[in-house]
């Protein structure tokens, strides 16, 4: 066997040893993520980790609103969930006056009627 630095030394003995078996992932493809994007990783650990609170605001209402019926699914009353929808409307018009990220990233605010309506639908009250 020829030159054997450090680095190469340690990471054969520890695979000797066996600390690289039986590691999540042993065996299967590395996932870079899609190709051309290069923040893969923070997006997967962000959904890894539920680090919501870590998002730029204007993402994460963004993610609030893709995921409004799932938030509603257990408010009893119309007048909750109107109260509900409002209040993330808010937080949009104020997030999208204020826009604080380098980048400004504009959300569209919910139609409070539309997602009332979808909301009733999935109750069965429509």
């Amino acid at each position: 066997m020829g030159f054997e630095n450090w680095i190469d030394r340690q990471i054969r003995e520890a695979t000797e040893r066996g600390e690289f078996s039986n590691l999540p992932g042993e065996g299967k493809p590395v996932d870079l993520g899609r190709p051309g994007d290069d923040e893969w990783w923070i997006r997967r650990k962000l959904e890894k980790e539920d680090l919501r609170g870590a998002m730029p605001t204007s993402l994460a209402l963004r993610r609030e609103k893709q995921d409004i019926q799932q938030t509603l699914a257990d408010v009893r009353g119309i007048e909750a969930a109107r109260e509900i929808i409002a209040d993330l409307n808010d937080r949009i018009r104020d997030a999208n006056v204020r826009q604080t990220e380098r980048v400004p990233i504009f959300t569209r605010e919910l139609d409070v009627e539309e997602v009332l309506a979808e909301w009733m639908r999935r109750r069965g009250l429509s």
